[in-house]
């Protein structure tokens, strides 16, 4: 198992979730991990760019939750080449623009659960509050902002019949339409 930090918390708008990694590391998952049998290493975190946000970018944040993902995409990949399983632990949800996006070209057919109270199925135009967090499975499913629709290259990362939604309880109504 590679651990991977994504200090990330840039997708939505309150500060916090940034501290995820080194929380759930402080609470010994690696010992824990490796008491289970498992040889882990820890690749550190991946950087995050906190740059002013330009009032001209459409989506909050958009260029440094971009970057953060490229790096983590990348990463993860590189994890999957050496033939490992990366855990990456997070951070909003827009962390899962580059967990997919640096899975899903080793696999033909991925399949995701998505296990979350919101659908994460906005896009600029149904988003109340242009927040990438809640974005990251249309994203993945490719539809939604460009730049992040392409990232590494390819789009989509997965199929709409690959995926299982579990437990959404509040759904926007842009992401409802999608899901019919």
């Amino acid at each position: 198992i590679s651990v991977i930090g994504m200090p990330m918390d840039l997708g939505q708008a309150r500060r916090g979730v940034d501290m995820g990694p080194s929380a759930i590391r402080y609470a010994h998952l690696i010992e824990r991990l490796s008491e289970m049998g498992y040889t882990v290493e820890d690749l550190g975190d991946i950087p995050i760019s906190r740059e002013k946000i330009k009032n001209d970018e459409e989506l909050k944040n958009l260029n440094s939750v971009l970057a953060g993902n490229e790096k983590l995409a990348q990463k993860v990949n590189t994890v999957i080449e050496e033939k490992k399983f990366p855990l990456v632990l997070g951070g909003d949800h827009s962390i899962a623009i580059g967990t997919l996006a640096g899975t899903a070209k080793h696999y033909d057919k991925l399949g995701v659960i998505w296990y979350d109270a919101h659908g994460d199925l906005n896009t600029l135009e149904t988003s109340p509050s242009g927040n990438i967090h809640g974005m990251p499975l249309a994203v993945s499913l490719g539809i939604g902002h460009e730049s992040l629709v392409n990232l590494e290259g390819y789009a989509p990362k997965i199929k709409p019949e690959n995926v299982v939604i579990i437990g959404a309880r509040s759904l926007d109504e842009g992401e409802r339409q999608y899901i019919k």
